[in-house]
């Protein structure tokens, strides 16, 4: 969820490294392996008597897909990786070394991935203006998985692996884990089955609660600063002390940002924020350095540091005129690692521009060429939401200058009205209700989520759902204690290696898997008596 710029690199590394990574000689060449890519004939519009709908077509596509068929014996099932928000050549780590290597070895299965309509080379039109978008949509995502577990071929492969008549399951972490979900509640009869990992099943238009897990699991002098200083902050905007406020904002370096929001969610970079964030924030770190990174330790480091050189402690002291002389306590790292860190992220040193840091270039959003952040977006205005915006009230990391509207305007701005299409005022929520919000359940569907995941209130286990109380073999559930966003997709070749949390995790995914397999034949058997 909530693409940023560094998802698809820090977090998803495809070389196997570090303090877990005890790699033995009969694998010790997989983390390079190389797939080559493959491309299916897909239906743009699965729906075309669909008298909803003001525009049809019976035109296909060629959406990408690379097979691992490495463990694979005759008899085995198919583990689907579904793409989500970003290319499949993103997803390599997944067959190599993570989570479908892991069920295909212990399974002897194939394992796939599929890339989303539009992501990656995976788009049915070559530019992405509102009427192009009109068929990115869940119903027809998720059309798409059922589809094509019906007619795939896989280079190298013999015989027939098609759905029903193969176990087919499976995987996604964070949107594409909705997309398991709502796949095998959707396609039951011929999916047989999925694991949605920090799967958001339900939609909200603004999203809070994003930040609840770092202000409960951060290092809590470096929480405890940021709030202060969001605080002192908000106070000089509600009082419009403009003076006051040009200087917060040239301590950063950032003066020319006169939207107040867009400089709001500058400095929130290193934690996370609304919108495309170019650095590593809290929801990139991961239990193994190689899929993610320690950066927002390293930020929290500089805010709550007392070994501060002379000349940054002293910044925390700038505006204490505004502040009954009192201190702002964190500032001066806090602003310093935004000038080390963040500034030069920007090439251009253009920072107000939208290629950096400023959002308010309404012609900017408007430029339809193909690219896997305007198709998130399209997907968060039409029917995710999930607009990450600053709490009404407790602490915040986040200033509370940044409301729904902040993220509301680039939908407007990106999207206007087509001849076929036009983007609803705000996201739609009944369709991901649809398919049961909190409530979603299926047939060997599994859910597996993690308590320190800054979207684990959108998912299965979360802290506004009902009691997770029972978990069953064909109903399945898992909440991963220290885990944050979809840690079990990432591994290291040896399960047993891997820290306690994960390592368990693992197993559980492999037992629940061989329970549903142990099942098919009898599952295939009734399946045809009741045909």
């Amino acid at each position: 969820m909530k693409i940023s710029l560094a998802c698809c690199i820090a977090s998803l590394a495809s070389q196997v490294v570090g303090r877990y990574a005890p790699l033995g000689p009969r694998d010790s060449g997989r983390p390079s392996l190389q797939y080559t890519p493959n491309f299916f004939d897909q239906r743009i519009d699965h729906f075309p008597g669909d008298s909803k709908a003001t525009r049809h077509t019976n035109a296909t596509f060629k959406q990408r897909y690379y097979v691992d068929s490495s463990y694979y014996k005759p008899g085995g099932p198919v583990f689907l990786y579904i793409g989500g928000e970003t290319s499949g050549t993103n997803r390599f780590s997944n067959l190599r070394t993570g989570i479908i290597q892991i069920l295909m070895e212990a399974t002897n299965g194939l394992g796939v991935i599929l890339e989303n309509r539009y992501y990656g080379q995976s788009y049915p039109y070559n530019s992405s203006t509102t009427d192009d978008l009109v068929y990115l949509t869940t119903r027809q995502t998720i059309a798409d998985n059922a589809y094509f577990s019906q007619h795939a071929k896989f280079p190298g492969v013999d015989g027939d692996l098609t759905a029903p008549g193969t176990p087919w399951i499976l995987y996604g972490g964070s949107l594409a884990g909705a997309q398991t979900a709502f796949s095998v509640k959707e396609y039951g009869e011929i999916l047989y089955g999925g694991i949605a990992s920090s799967a958001p099943v339900t939609s909200s238009v603004g999203y809070p609660a994003w930040y609840n897990p770092i202000q409960k699991y951060a290092p809590q002098d470096c929480a405890t600063r940021i709030n202060q200083i969001i605080d002192n902050f908000d106070s000089l905007v509600s009082t419009n002390n403009t003076a006051a406020i040009r200087e917060f904002k040239a301590l950063f370096g950032l003066e020319v940002l006169t939207d107040h929001r867009d400089f709001a969610t500058t400095i929130a970079y290193p934690i996370g924020n609304p919108g495309f964030y170019p650095t590593n924030t809290w929801q990139e770190l991961n239990w193994n350095a190689s899929y993610g990174s320690s950066d927002f330790f390293k930020f929290c480091d500089s805010v709550a540091s007392v070994d501060a050189p002379e000349s940054i402690a002293q910044v925390d002291y700038a505006l204490a005129n505004y502040t009954g002389g009192a201190p702002w306590t964190g500032l001066g790292g806090y602003a310093d690692y935004v000038k080390r860190v963040v500034l030069p992220l920007c090439a251009s040193g253009d920072y107000n521009s939208k290629d950096c840091f400023g959002t308010q270039d309404a012609a900017a959003w408007a430029r339809p060429a193909n690219s896997a952040e305007r198709s998130y977006l399209y997907t968060s205005c039409t029917e995710q939401g999930a607009y990450i915006d600053a709490p009404k009230e407790g602490p915040s990391l986040l200033s509370r200058v940044v409301d729904t509207s902040y993220e509301q305007q680039w939908c407007r701005w990106a999207f206007p009205d087509g001849k076929f299409n036009k983007i609803p005022t705000e996201p739609d929520l009944s369709i991901y209700d649809h398919y049961g919000g909190f409530n979603i359940s299926a047939d060997r569907l599994a859910f597996i989520d993690g308590d320190q995941d800054v979207w684990n209130d959108l998912c299965y286990h979360s802290n506004f759902a009902p009691p997770r109380t029972e978990s069953t073999d064909l109903h399945p559930q898992y909440l991963i204690t220290g885990s944050g966003h979809h840690w079990d997709s990432s591994g290291i070749l040896d399960v047993d290696a891997e820290p306690q949390f994960i390592r368990e995790a693992h197993k559980w995914e492999i037992r629940t898997v061989k329970r549903w397999l142990n099942g098919f034949d009898q599952w295939k058997t009734s399946k045809s008596i009741s045909a």
